[in-house]
């Protein structure tokens, strides 16, 4: 078994098997689908760097979202449009581990980004008066800082943890590599103990997460019932907020309740779909509902297409 264990340097995914005879097609819709996330999420950034009035923490951090968007989906698509030409669908070891490393981080950042953006709109709707002094530039640099480098840190905890693992296959029954898969391959699961104990501490942590921003936007529904000008601005910066968050509770509770309870009946190309649901919608959705809900940059986008058509 050791002996083995030792050969495995190449992970062969086995994702796409059932789509062999529409390779060409789904090839073409996802690089079209792709060149749309991009075109999005970079319009949006491009937009709130160059315009001066958009300078603003809750534009910085939205620039911030879509940055985490591009860096998450740039971990699978390549390698996914890769796999759909060609006849052997495998990767390496290290390649392995970093796509790991980059999709599961990108998930819990956009998780650590709406947390961080929920404070912002608590700071602006319920304490107006102090707003520029709490959210000063220092402090927007450390929530930035704090809501990409705690999920990297935390997912390479995890991804240094598996890599220290004895494998036992090379066969990975998923479009793109997963710690948790990775994990269940060892050769002994007594020495994925400590393994578990550090997924779930990282599970527990989101959860809070996922709390805090729960229980923000239900103070601030409340703050700004007694208010009109306050429903106003709640209706106008928190909603596609809390769009977002609902839109990746849904895609993660689908991936997490397949993974934990889903039947072995159901086909790889439905299982497939479950497992990159974040990594379909949010990355273009995201982009889409702030563009069309905040008027700033809505005026910004419409501005700069009307004078390009003049």
């Amino acid at each position: 078994m050791m002996d083995n264990v030792s050969l495995i340097t190449i992970f062969f995914l086995s994702g796409l098997n059932e789509t062999k005879n529409h390779r060409f097609t789904l090839f073409s819709l996802t690089l079209l689908y792709y060149c749309m996330i991009l075109l999005v999420n970079l319009s949006l950034i491009v937009t709130i760097i160059l315009d001066k009035h958009l300078h603003e923490p809750m534009y910085i951090l939205l620039c911030t979202f879509c940055m985490n968007g591009l860096y998450g989906t740039t971990g699978f698509y390549p390698k996914f449009l890769w796999d759909l030409l060609s006849p052997v669908h495998a990767i390496s070891y290290s390649a392995c581990l970093v796509q790991a490393l980059v999709i599961y981080s990108f998930a819990l950042g956009d998780l650590s980004i709406l947390s961080v953006m929920a404070y912002d709109r608590y700071v602006a709707i319920c304490r107006p008066l102090e707003y520029h002094s709490i959210m000063s530039k220092q402090r927007l640099i450390k929530l930035a800082c704090f809501s990409w480098l705690t999920p990297f840190c935390i997912m390479a905890t995890n991804i240094f943890l598996a890599s220290r693992l004895k494998l036992c296959s090379p066969h990975i029954a998923r479009l793109f590599c997963m710690n948790w898969i990775i994990v269940k391959l060892a050769c002994f699961p007594a020495e994925t103990i400590i393994n578990n104990i550090v997924a779930y501490i990282t599970i527990i942590v989101y959860v809070f997460h996922g709390v805090f921003i729960v229980w923000s936007y239900m103070y601030l529904i409340k703050m700004c019932m007694n208010s009109i000008e306050n429903r106003a601005k709640f209706m106008q910066t928190c909603v596609p907020h809390l769009t977002s968050l609902l839109v990746f509770l849904v895609t993660i509770l689908f991936d997490v309740m397949n993974t934990r309870f889903g039947s072995k009946n159901f086909t790889q190309t439905f299982q497939n779909f479950i497992a990159i649901e974040f990594l379909i919608i949010p990355p273009l959705m995201n982009p889409l509902i702030y563009g069309f809900k905040l008027t700033k940059i809505r005026n910004r986008i419409l501005g700069v297409i009307t004078f390009k058509i003049k």
